[in-house]
């Protein structure tokens, strides 16, 4: 279109420029065309018309040069502008492809500045990278980028719908080429891609689930994870990407709001029962923890005690077998003098013993070779150690009874010999 302005402004000034026919240039076309004929002047009678004035007197050659210039600039000004100049400048929310009409090559331009190309021999597609937005809300559709609501229908048979549901997208840079083989140039990208799948897609991967389960808020994430993912599966193979889709609280209908309501009021009261419990819990919990630190505390001292009672006892132990030991010395070294004393009593006695069987081997001996004799001397021994006692008496020519005061009981003598 805007080739076309152009290109009108510059025919209305070359046609201001020849004020009239024969003025306009040969370009092969064939013979000038016939000059109309003279209006009469005044002075010829010609009525009372009023005089043109006169042009200046301008060559044929110069008109044509400036119409030439003139064709020259609209087509320069008329290539900057459609991209066909050899320079363009691309911003930083711009990409640029260089088709080379020639070599059928394209080049993509992600960098922003100016780029240089061969005028006329390649064309620049200058696309906006920056992020749009895809909107469904409202009842009928605004737009290509403004659509109505998504209704969808729950697993339960149930509907819900979101107010404003906004899709943000792009192009990818690097598959601008692709963009412009399957959209075009320009902003044709953002017609119908996104239009054509994404509310399929909402429908499906959302109406998975009952509404029950959509309508806790935590588990819109899932379907909008999958949601995204399969649009880009989609339009990336178009070179469109999916940035993110910014889901808002679903909207259900009456009674099942009541019954939403309803819910949550119900799950406030089961969170406040949690929190109760979750609280005995924590009380419970601490008071364990009493405890045990009691348990602990009192182990470690039971412990300590337990720790000193054995030191102490190994103390006395060692004490005490110090002092067996030392009283085990001292009854062997005891022992070992009283068993050297008896020793050497006994070797005394074993000596005097011999002594005392050699003299009686003497004795027997002589007893042996004496005989009678030394039993008479033994006899008269003894009868030297009797001690007798005379009392004075009157002889009785007859007496009757004699009587030996101190006498041995049993008729037997101090000596054991019978009287």
């Amino acid at each position: 279109m805007r080739r076309l302005s152009y290109c009108a402004i510059g025919i209305l000034s070359l046609n201001r420029t020849m004020s009239s026919p024969s003025d306009f240039p040969d370009l092969g076309g064939g013979g000038k065309p016939p000059r109309p004929p003279k209006p009469p002047s005044s002075s010829n009678g010609g009525g009372n018309m009023p005089q043109m004035p006169q042009m200046p007197n301008v060559s044929k050659k110069v008109l044509v040069t400036g119409a030439l210039v003139l064709l020259l600039l609209i087509v320069v000004v008329g290539a900057f502008i459609s991209g066909k100049g050899g320079i363009i400048e691309i911003s930083d929310s711009e990409v640029a492809v260089i088709v080379n009409y020639i070599t059928g090559e394209e080049e993509v331009v992600n960098r922003p500045g100016y780029k240089i190309f061969l005028p006329f021999v390649s064309q620049a597609f200058v696309f906006d990278k920056s992020p749009n937005k895809f909107i469904m809300e409202g009842e009928a559709d605004r737009d290509a980028n403004h659509v109505r609501k998504l209704t969808v229908r729950a697993n339960d048979g149930s509907n819900f719908w979101f107010e404003t549901l906004e899709i943000q997208y792009r192009i990818m840079p690097g598959s601008a080429g692709i963009v412009l083989h399957d959209s075009g140039p320009g902003e044709a990208f953002k017609l119908n891609w996104v239009k054509a799948f994404a509310r399929s897609v909402l429908r499906d991967e959302f109406g998975r689930f009952s509404t029950e389960w959509i309508a806790d808020i935590k588990n819109l994430s899932e379907p909008t994870a999958a949601a995204e993912r399969r649009l880009n599966e989609m339009l990336e193979p178009h070179g469109i990407f999916i940035i993110q889709i910014i889901t808002p609280n679903p909207n259900f209908e009456a009674r099942y709001e009541r019954a939403i309501v309803d819910g949550k009021v119900a799950d406030q009261e089961v969170q406040k029962l949690e929190g109760k419990v979750e609280q005995l819990i924590q009380e419970r919990l601490r008071r364990l923890a009493d405890i045990e630190r009691d348990k602990a505390t009192e182990y470690e001292l039971l412990l300590g005690s337990l720790e000193n009672d054995r030191i102490s006892a190994e103390k006395d132990a060692v004490k005490t077998t110090k002092t067996a030991d030392a009283y085990r010395i001292q009854m062997v070294a005891e022992g070992q003098a009283a068993e050297r004393g008896l020793l050497q009593q006994a070797r005394g006695l074993e000596q005097q013993a011999i002594k005392e069987a050699e003299g009686l081997r003497a004795k027997v001996e002589a007893l042996a070779a004496r005989g009678d004799i030394l039993v008479r001397e033994e006899l008269a021994r003894k009868f030297a150690m009797i001690q007798f006692e005379i009392i004075p008496y009157r002889r009785d020519p007859a007496p009757t009874r004699i009587e030996h005061m101190g006498a041995v009981p049993g008729g037997t003598n101090k000596g054991g010999n019978q009287r």
